[in-house]
């Protein structure tokens, strides 16, 4: 099966993938509902957040460009000094714009 990529085929790409979504999120919501939040449950989904947020920096931590892992390594910098997500993820943010902004006027890569 193939849906063409223009036109009305995008539109419903894209209302899959979001009802697909809503599905899996609402889903785990239902699912929990029977389940009794324990000690252990309430382990087992802090150590779960975790490793989903490894598991998506791992690979652009070994195979990003400079501009990446720059902003990890200033990202987890700040986030350790301030405690807060929302500023250390700016920061990161910005680090790794000004690298790829200032990066080819300086001759890096």
């Amino acid at each position: 099966m193939s849906i063409a990529t223009t036109d009305l085929g995008t539109l419903l790409i894209i209302l899959i993938m979001a009802l697909v979504t809503l599905a899996t999120r609402w889903g785990g919501v239902f699912i929990m509902a029977f389940v009794p939040i324990s000690r252990r449950v309430q382990q087992f989904i802090r150590a779960m957040s975790g490793s989903v947020l490894i598991a998506l920096l791992a690979p652009l931590a070994a195979q990003g460009d400079g501009g990446a892992k720059l902003a990890l390594l200033v990202t987890a910098g700040v986030a350790l000094v301030l405690k807060k997500p929302l500023p250390a993820i700016s920061a990161g943010i910005v680090a790794a714009a000004l690298f790829r902004q200032l990066a080819p006027l300086l001759g890096g890569a």
